[in-house]
């Protein structure tokens, strides 16, 4: 009797339990917290990219100015040559002797007039037979002159400092003015050139951010621009917008930009690629975090919190990010009430329990997060 007592005793207490359970999950919860904050207006830097090229101050391409053989290469790719110093000797052994042959008839043709000049002076023979010999003289010498000048262009020369490309041809190729390639390119890298573009919706955007005159005044204006390099790391040196293309190219609709920048260390290198980075500074503008938006349908949405303290899906128009906030252009006003946080387990006209978040990051904190990518 006494272990029938106790089995329904444990058996009537397990369905008291589970009777609990089931009157708690039927029981309704209340309003829920979710993160908000209010909407203020504030600076903002915002990103522009653009992918550049990447040249040095100087490019210059060494062609020979005579056909030859290539006789001995003095330098290889990459090495860093001073102007003068020399890169590359041609074979001269041909124009060594037309040179000998021009010499020659320099002296033939000087002798000549030293033979006649006495003739002249005592009205022996004309003085138009001396000035005929005279100019067979200069005759000759231009022609020596012009070969031993030729024998010069075999030795070439770096014409600048800088760093040696590629070496296309080798030791015993015949070279000359009409190749398509030349023997080499040096360029000088102190200062790297970054070549970009803007279409004309940017750079109509362009000269409305930046006041002036003209050109020049609105580049004074233009902050200091980073480099992007194909690491994604950012390089040490900041640059400048120096120059901007005065026509916008038909075929392509885009006007060419030029920043540089100072390259000590010789870690950039002409023909490569990085990209140009762009701050711009807008004033007044409402932020908001990134991951308060959700999309239907392609548009973009936020929770506003409204009166009950019940959230209402708001569509909103944004115009690029900065920092990890969009910039928000219409659909929120300043004071307005969002969700920052939860989004996907909200509904319209649900209520919440609203936990009150600092605003969106200020301006100078945004600088170090992720930019607009154009």
């Amino acid at each position: 009797m006494k272990r029938i007592s106790i089995t329904s005793f444990i058996i009537a207490l397990v369905l008291v339990s589970c009777g609990k359970k089931e009157e708690q999950k039927m029981t309704p919860q209340g309003p829920m917290p979710f993160p908000v904050e209010k909407v203020v207006k504030q600076n903002a830097v915002v990103f522009q990219d653009y992918t550049a090229n990447l040249e040095g101050q100087q490019n210059v391409e060494i062609r020979p100015k005579v056909n030859g053989f290539i006789q001995k290469i003095f330098v290889d790719e990459g090495q860093i040559v001073k102007k003068g110093q020399l890169l590359f000797k041609l074979e001269t052994q041909t124009l060594s002797q037309d040179a000998s042959a021009a010499k020659a008839m320099v002296q033939a043709a000087q002798v000549e007039v030293n033979r006649l000049k006495p003739l002249v002076d005592r009205k022996i023979i004309s003085n138009v037979q001396l000035e005929t010999a005279n100019a067979k003289l200069a005759q000759a010498k231009s022609a020596y002159g012009s070969i031993a000048a030729n024998i010069g262009y075999a030795t070439i020369t770096s014409p600048v400092n800088g760093v040696v490309g590629s070496l296309p041809y080798r030791e015993g190729s015949l070279v000359s003015a009409t190749n398509e390639m030349p023997l080499t390119t040096v360029s000088d890298s102190k200062v790297i050139r970054a070549y970009f573009t803007m279409n004309e919706k940017q750079l109509l955007t362009f000269n409305k951010t930046f006041s002036g005159a003209n050109t020049a005044e609105k580049l004074k204006k233009v902050p200091a621009v980073s480099l992007l390099l194909v690491d994604d790391s950012e390089y040490n040196q900041k640059g400048k917008i120096v120059t901007v293309n005065g026509l916008v190219n038909p075929q392509t609709g885009t006007t060419e930009f030029r920043a540089e920048f100072n390259n000590p260390e010789g870690l950039l290198r002409s023909g490569s690629t990085g990209i140009v980075r762009l701050p711009i500074e807008q004033k007044n503008v409402i932020l908001v975090p990134q991951n308060a938006v959700f999309e239907v349908q392609g548009k973009q949405f936020i929770y506003v919190v409204g009166a009950e303290n019940k959230v209402k899906s708001t569509l909103i128009t944004t115009n690029g990010v900065s920092g990890m906030n969009f910039i928000v252009t219409e659909g929120l006003s300043e004071g307005d009430l969002i969700v920052v946080e939860g989004a996907s387990k909200l509904k319209d006209d649900t209520s919440i329990v609203p936990q009150e978040k600092k605003a969106a990051l200020t301006a100078k904190d945004s600088e170090n997060q992720n930019p607009t990518k154009k």
